[in-house]
């Protein structure tokens, strides 16, 4: 089992890092804006979860412990494979997947991509009782980033995602009108949004 990784960043984009390890360049799956706060050539350590199966290894990488605790109990959901878990905390932060499943609320999970109104139930009620460890203030992330610059990123991300970049572009120019400075200013507060503006259709290619 490989729990973690430390080391150098080889690549970064889309949904994928490849970090090197002692000479070998391990390929991680992460959320587009991990990806984003990853840098080529800097040292970068990941909470990872190794799946499995009789025709792939897939490693999935994380920023913090809670992130791979809810990662691992969505991957234990009927319907829920690693790329709609994945898919789903690309969304929700762990206090929102927390949040929602406290309220009994699944409209949260219906908004991510591949994620359909039965599966976003079953995850409330499969999630029920599990979550009050994960749920916690979430601290501010201040940025200094341009707002154009953050706007770039987030288009970059979805096109790495298989959105169209005109569809993806549009959708970044409407959320970007109806937020305020500090969403602007924030990759992952308008990256969740626009991914929420996009809708659950999933784009060809990014399954």
């Amino acid at each position: 089992m490989i729990s973690s990784l430390r080391g150098t960043v080889l690549s970064a984009s889309g949904g994928t890092a490849v970090i090197e390890v002692g000479g070998v360049g391990f390929a991680v799956q992460l959320t587009p804006d991990h990806v984003l706060s990853l840098r080529v050539g800097e040292e970068a350590f990941l909470h990872t979860s190794l799946i499995v199966r009789e025709d792939a290894l897939q490693l999935f990488g994380f920023a913090d412990r809670e992130q791979l605790e809810v990662f691992e109990l969505l991957n234990g959901v009927s319907g829920v494979g690693p790329k709609s878990a994945i898919g789903v905390l690309s969304v929700l932060s762990p206090n929102d997947i927390a949040a929602a499943v406290t309220a009994d609320d699944d409209a949260p999970f219906r908004k991510v991509s591949g994620i359909g109104p039965k599966t976003a139930k079953l995850i409330v009620v499969s999630l029920t009782g599990k979550l009050a460890a994960v749920r916690r203030p979430v601290p501010v992330a201040k940025t200094t980033r341009a707002p154009s610059s953050v706007s770039d990123s987030v288009l970059v991300a979805l096109v790495g995602l298989g959105w169209p970049e005109r569809v993806a572009a549009e959708a970044v120019a409407d959320v970007v009108a109806d937020t305020d400075e500090a969403q602007r200013d924030s990759v992952q507060t308008l990256l969740r949004l626009t991914l929420a503006r996009l809708g659950p259709a999933a784009p060809q290619g990014a399954r």
